[in-house]
């Protein structure tokens, strides 16, 4: 039987212990629950931790414990020195990301840019200003970068949607910060960007709808609003339009489209081949089973790790999740060795890429997609399932997997139901790479 030891993964962040105190010194659930929201100030969240590192909630994992579990509660800005606090609909989960990615030739005459070193939103933003990414996703002609950086939000109100029991919300903002991560225009439109190098499963709305407000009240012409995720080797942009421009809630997803400069040529009989060139190895000793229903989160993590170690706080914080979310993908990387765990001369725990990591992450994409999936036929909970699935037209059942996990003993019992989603969805991950 597999142990489960998760290394302290229970602590609590600075976040969440200042968040506590405040809670408990302004009594903010039960001002909620009485008058639907509550505003607080700059001043007040400083008493207990500077506010730019207090409310910065860019995912709903992040958010910390005292705003509640499920239906959280969460903050946005209404002015230069004060937030707002209620049961708001803030944030919208991605849409299952599309297959198919369109290559695009980068520049070659560039050497101030390269297409294997792009590591950072600002990297990704230049490299979409060389190439006719935004121009294709948009079905526009030249759009030139016009805006970025941080400004205020102009002043306006807008509704939002409690998302308890879906009554509106009234609130007025003056004058906030914002800040956009690119702004591009054309004689059509003008588009808001908003950039990040990590894959997550939703974002907080504000990110688009503050910029769109402000800029959608100076020019007469379109504001168009775009999100971009770029990580492995992949620009996933994403297009969303609000059908109430006074209505926080009223977001709407539009479309999607990927990109890549790499061969992204992956098809079925590739994975066969990994199948047919690996063998099932004993299971490694001292790691948990995987508990990290994302695969690409896992690529995230690996690519900030392939900058430098980090702690499992840093890591959290930069992929917008709970510290102990750090410890499963953190653990889920190690378990196709990939990662190490490391004490530093402070007695800090830290995480970096193995040998076998720094290898793989050196390689281009195809494949280093084709490595990780031939890293997971080494363990014979993917074999067998992938065999399964892939007769079945790639249709994954969950009753298999929490069967063929409890014969192989992969982990306690009362685990196995919440782990085999971790299965599943690395399984969806390889099926979802075939790009024919």
């Amino acid at each position: 039987m597999r142990s489960n030891n998760e290394d302290g993964i229970g602590s609590s962040t600075l976040n969440d212990k200042a968040w506590d105190s405040l809670f408990e010194k302004y009594d903010i659930k039960e001002q909620v629950l009485r008058n639907g929201m509550y505003q607080i100030t700059a001043d007040q969240i400083r008493e207990f931790r500077e506010p730019r590192l207090m409310t910065k909630f860019d995912t709903k994992e992040s958010i910390p414990k005292a705003f509640g579990k499920g239906r959280k509660m969460s903050i946005l800005p209404d002015s230069r020195g004060s937030y707002v606090i209620g049961y708001f609909d803030s944030y919208l989960e991605f849409p299952e990301m599309e297959r198919k990615i369109k290559h695009v030739d980068f520049p070659d005459y560039l050497q101030t840019i390269s297409k294997t070193n792009i590591n950072s939103e600002a990297n990704v933003i230049n490299v979409l200003g060389v190439t006719n990414i935004l121009e294709d996703f948009l079905t526009e002609g030249k759009l030139i970068q016009t805006i970025s950086g941080r400004m205020k939000s102009g002043i306006f109100d807008f509704t939002i949607h409690n998302n308890k029991d879906r009554s509106l919300h009234q609130i007025a903002v003056k004058n906030a910060q914002i800040e956009i991560d690119a702004g591009f225009e054309n004689e059509n439109c003008v588009c808001i960007m908003e950039a990040k190098n990590v894959v997550h499963k939703d974002f907080i709305v504000r990110q688009l709808y503050y910029p769109y407000r402000l800029w959608q009240g100076k020019v007469n012409k379109p504001v168009r609003t775009v999100f971009l995720v770029y990580s492995n080797n992949i620009f996933r942009l994403l297009e969303y339009e609000f059908l109430d421009s006074n209505c926080y809630s009223s977001v709407h997803f539009l479309r999607q489209k990927n990109y890549s400069f790499e061969d992204v040529d992956i098809k079925m009989e590739d994975l066969w081949d990994c199948y047919k060139r690996t063998r099932a190895l004993a299971e490694p000793q001292g790691v948990p089973f995987i508990q990290a229903n994302s695969f690409n989160t896992v690529i995230s993590v690996l690519e900030m790790l392939k900058e430098d170690p980090k702690t499992f706080q840093e890591i959290a914080e930069l992929v917008g999740f709970a510290t102990r979310q750090a410890y499963y993908y953190v653990d889920a990387a190690r378990y196709l060795g990939l990662v190490q765990k490391w004490k530093d001369t402070n007695g800090i725990i830290r995480a970096k890429l193995s040998e076998l990591g720094q290898q793989v992450m050196q390689l281009p994409y195809k494949e280093r997609q084709l490595k990780y999936i031939e890293l997971m036929f080494q363990h014979e909970i993917f074999r067998t399932t992938f065999f399964m699935f892939a007769q079945h037209e790639n249709m994954i059942d969950k009753q298999f997997v929490i069967e063929k996990m409890i014969e192989l003993q992969l982990c306690g019992g009362s685990l196995v139901e919440r782990r085999s989603s971790s299965v599943q969805g690395w399984l969806r991950w390889i099926f979802s790479i075939v790009n024919e």
